[in-house]
């Protein structure tokens, strides 16, 4: 059964993920530590007592917002570790899972944490582990001859799929929060972004949806599919661009219906990708 630390340095979320991951029957016993200095406190000694010690971590829950180390800092940490635990990130924020799975997490978790949702982290931890991903792995000792194995939880009636989840999306989809509710928007149906600070709206032909990533970071991920920067408020889809105006020395674009202006320092840039796509 696996052993698990938890870390977030909220007391009531980290409270609530212990509860869930308690309440998993593959869970042998979960720790928590409410910040980076007692995470890798903690995991140090695991790794010091070996791999059969009492103090033995096998997965790391960690929330990535944090005062201090970051849950990506701790998790390059670990990384350098010989034989480090598994690491799931659970966070509120889905502008990171491109770091995190770069440094090969297990799973990507979004709050508010669903017992579902948790229970599938909890599924790919056991499986990466070797043990069977819907039974206990690493039992501590031998089952008694005859003994029954331990009853699983029952699978809901709405889950006869299993759930797509932030690793499998991220190619081609974006995750955004609303009251609650995750939804995916392709990210092909993006006409352009506009910065809001440290968020970032994301326009349709639907809409517009609100996230929790730096246009920054936006830009260089989708350089690719062809978003380019023309303000320092506004990435453009460059396939979304109706029309490009020179007005007095001013450049802008027009967008569906929304006209975006474009900064000198950008103008020459873009009408040069504008007559390279139109002619290529």
């Amino acid at each position: 059964m696996l052993r698990v630390l938890a870390v977030d340095d909220e007391k009531p979320l980290l409270e609530e993920l212990l509860y869930l991951l308690r309440s998993d029957p593959r869970v042998h016993s979960a720790e928590g530590a409410s910040d980076a200095t007692e995470a890798l406190r903690r995991v140090t000694r695991a790794l010091e007592s070996g791999p059969e010690g009492p103090d033995r971590i096998d997965v790391v829950f960690l929330d990535i917002h944090m005062a201090g180390l970051t849950g990506l800092d701790i998790a390059r940490l670990l990384a350098g570790f010989a034989r480090p635990p598994l690491i799931v990130f659970v966070t509120a924020h889905e502008g990171f899972a491109v770091q995190a799975f770069d440094l090969k997490a297990v799973d990507y978790v979004l709050k508010p944490v669903r017992p579902e949702r948790l229970a599938e982290a909890v599924r790919r931890a056991c499986a990466q582990l070797g043990g069977p991903a819907g039974a206990p792995v690493r039992s501590q000792a031998p089952a008694a001859a005859g003994a029954r194995p331990a009853p699983q939880p029952p699978l809901s009636p709405h889950r006869a799929v299993p759930e797509v989840t932030v690793a499998d999306r991220a190619a081609d989809q974006i995750a955004v929060e609303l009251g609650g509710v995750t939804r995916f928007v392709a990210i092909a149906d993006i006409a352009y972004v506009e910065a809001q600070g440290d968020y970032a709206r994301l326009h349709t032909d639907g809409g517009s949806h609100l996230v929790r990533i730096p246009l920054s970071t936006l830009e260089q991920r989708w350089a690719a599919r062809g978003f380019v920067r023309i303000h320092r408020r506004h990435l453009v889809a460059l396939g979304r661009i109706d029309e490009l105006r020179l007005d007095a020395g001013t450049t802008s674009v027009r967008v569906g219906a929304a006209e975006l202006q474009v900064s000198r320092r950008h103008a020459r840039e873009l009408r040069d990708l504008l007559m390279r796509h139109a002619t290529g």
